[in-house]
């Protein structure tokens, strides 16, 4: 069997494991919203997409929430956007999936957001029509999962997004988000 079967096997049960956030991943519904054009270059964005401010503040409250994140300025995106820092004092799991520091995911001023995702909770959100894997997501080990999260518009997708913000923390930690 190949390692890299081996490794997606292995994501599957991570996958199924209990975990709060999509425990299930038939959970993760189709997205009944337009998909995003993005670039396929980085900067890596959406084109000609305007957030609900109203739901990207509701994001960041969400994710401010979470035990051990912190919302800072991002040390790999663009100018305005915001990471989603795990704090010194929490456990990283997986720290080869993290970009930079300890920003797991970030939040572009355009809504969407760039986070790392379990390689199988990945390739659905793309297959559902909620993500596109990262240009350099094939370039370095342990980026498999790393997509783009298209901006949430509405109360439903914003409940997804977050699901998939709370995923991509039980994947870099290992620990339950259901516990803050």
């Amino acid at each position: 069997m190949k390692v890299s079967h081996i490794l997606y096997l292995a994501s599957l049960v991570w996958a199924h494991s209990g975990s709060h956030a999509l425990a299930d991943l038939d959970s993760l519904p189709d997205r009944k919203t337009a998909i995003p054009r993005t670039t396929d270059s980085v900067p890596h964005v959406q084109i000609n997409v305007v957030p609900v401010p109203e739901i990207s503040e509701a994001l960041l409250r969400r994710v401010s929430e979470l035990s051990g994140v912190e919302i800072r300025q991002t040390v790999v995106s663009q100018p305005g956007a915001l990471g989603f820092w795990i704090t010194e004092d929490t456990t990283l799991a997986r720290p080869e999936v993290i970009v930079g520091g300890r920003e797991f995911a970030h939040l572009h001023p355009d809504g969407s957001l760039h986070a790392s995702l379990s390689p199988a909770l990945a390739k659905l959100a793309a297959e559902k029509g909620w993500a596109v894997s990262h240009p350099w997501a094939d370039q370095r080990p342990g980026w498999g999962g790393f997509v783009m999260i298209f901006t949430p518009v509405n109360s439903d997708e914003l409940d997804v997004v977050f699901g998939l913000v709370e995923a991509s923390y039980e994947f870099v930690t290992g620990l339950d988000s259901s516990s803050n």
